[in-house]
Formats: C-alpha cells, structure tokens, sequence
C-alpha cells in the first residue's frame, strides 16, 4: 500500500489546483480522477482569467501536466471507499482493488445537475439548455432566450438573464406567480407563458422553441433554467461526517469538514462556485492542509528528540 501526504479526490479545477500548491509545497500528492467532470459538456470555460474560451477538457489536460510536472501522481480511477485509521490517516480503497494511505484527504467530488423530466432537454444541457448566464449569457446575448419557473428564487434568476437580451419569456407553471412576481416582470418587459412545458423543440442541432401542454409552440433560441443541485458527498457521509438541513456537507472556513484531516473544495462545498471559484477554493484548502501537515511535523519531532534526549 503506497503513503501519501494528501490524496486529492477529484480532479476537477478545484482538486486539480490543490494538487498543484501541495507539490509544489513538495508534499507526496496523489489525485484520483474518476473522469467525469460536470462541465463535460459544455464546450467551453468562460471567466476563467487568461483561460477565457478554451475547452474543459483542454484546461484539466493542461492541470494534471502542471500537477505532474511538480511530481504529484494523477490516477485515473473510482474511490470506492474511506476508513479513517487511528488519529492521522486514512486508507483509501479504488474500485480496481488499490489501496493507499493518506495522511490527509482533500474530496473534490463536486456535485450533480438534476433536471427536470421534459422530453429532449437532457440531449441539451449546457449546449443551448444553460444554467449559469455568468458562463453562457455572452454567447447567447441579444437572442430569443427562455428562463423556466417553477423553483424558489426563479423570477429573480429571470431578472438575471435579462442582462443578457431584451426577448425574454419566462415560462410559469400555472398558478406559481404572485402578483409581486409577476409585476416585477411586465416591468422588465420579461413575457409570460403559463403552463407546463413538455418537450424541447430542435431543428438541425440546434434549441428552437418549446412546445407547451396544449400543444403550442414558442419559438426560443436558448433555454436557461436552476437545476437541482445534488452534492456528490456519498464518500464523506461514509466516514460521518456533519451535513446541514439540506445535505450539504458543514465546513469551516478553509473547508475543513467535522472529520479531523478532511477537507472540501469546489462544487461539493461551494454549489454556486463558478471553475475559477472552485480553483481558489482548492488552492485556500491546500495551504491549509499544508499548514495543518507542519503542525503534526512539528508536533513529531519534538516528540522524537524529547525521547532521544531522554535516552
């Protein structure tokens, strides 16, 4: 079973950024990458500073080349499995039957999109089914854009997009507006479709409309909705640790977790952290785990020379 300082879990913009402080801080580092990064689909990174349009897959390759290149280890594979050993350490189980040992954990895993069940929208997602305008508005600007209803904070995420264009519909289930609601989008010359929608209508590869329940058609160029975020926290849970009302993992400030030497970064600590948050978040908890490391070093070494003194 091979030791390491830290095992990263999780080689997304956030795992792979702490990766890279740690080595550089000549920390034994391994980063386990299932391979499945959230913003696959997406073609490419937006407010990324001087990363700006290059593709997920692009900025990951150029990540782990980094991480590497400082003599930190990315393995491609699943951890299936957590068991804390002692006081200081975990074992670390992958699903081909690899074990290593970690002196810290920092779980990267990030979170999942669930999304509303109307027919063709998951073909969509993060094409022209959008979610963040922050990351795909630009590219959509001054098009027929829709904003879908039916969560809590919807009207004003509607309010949001409108930066964005000028045509804007807002499609509400029937009955949610309250008046508030729906004054505070005639005033922005937001429309309005009631009803439930049922499918999303595609014409050579391309989102151009949305059909509704009594089978009328709106024709959009794009789709923005909040989908339900789902933290990927399975792992963490394993080992007990706190979570809120919600299920989101409790952390600290540095994203320390209520299990000693475990910490969290990116989207499973942070839902709404955009690539660029999510790789400052990892950095902030690498420094952290570093300093954490000098702490039990120390603590060691004085324990040994107190002992070779003695003798």
């Amino acid at each position: 079973m091979s030791d390491f300082d830290v095992v990263v879990i999780g080689g997304g913009a956030a795992g792979l950024s702490a990766a890279l402080v740690l080595s550089r801080a000549r920390r034994k580092v391994l980063v386990v990458d299932s391979g499945t990064p959230r913003n696959a689909p997406a073609s490419h990174v937006h407010g990324f500073l001087s990363r700006d349009g290059l593709p997920p897959g692009k900025l990951l390759a150029a990540g782990r080349e980094e991480v590497q290149g400082y003599g930190g280890r990315v393995l491609d594979g699943t951890v299936t499995e957590l068991v804390q050993c002692g006081p200081s350490g975990f074992r670390v189980l992958l699903c081909d039957g690899q074990r290593v040992f970690a002196r810290r954990l920092l779980v990267a895993t990030g979170l999942r999109d669930e999304l509303p069940d109307i027919a063709g929208l998951h073909d969509r997602w993060a094409r022209d089914v959008l979610h963040c305008p922050y990351c795909h508005g630009y590219e959509v600007r001054d098009q027929q854009l829709g904003v879908l209803g039916g969560s809590p904070d919807a009207v004003r995420y509607a309010q949001i997009v409108r930066q964005w264009a000028t045509d804007i519909v807002f499609f509400a289930p029937t009955g949610s507006l309250t008046e508030a609601d729906r004054s505070q989008l005639v005033a922005r010359a937001i429309g309005i479709v009631e009803g439930t929608v049922t499918r999303v209508l595609v014409e050579n590869d391309h989102l151009c409309g949305l059909e509704m329940h009594d089978g009328s058609t709106v024709p959009r160029d794009a789709l923005f909705l909040p989908p339900r975020f789902v933290p990927n926290n399975d792992l963490l849970v394993g080992l007990g640790c706190d979570v809120d009302q919600n299920g989101w993992v409790v952390t600290d400030g540095t994203g320390h977790i209520s299990v000693p030497g475990v910490w969290v970064a990116g989207n499973l600590a942070n839902p709404r952290a955009q690539v660029i948050t999510a790789a400052g978040e990892g950095s902030a908890a690498a420094i952290a785990i570093n300093a954490d490391l000098v702490d039990e070093d120390v603590r060691v070494a004085v324990l040994d020379f107190n002992q070779g003194f003695t003798t």
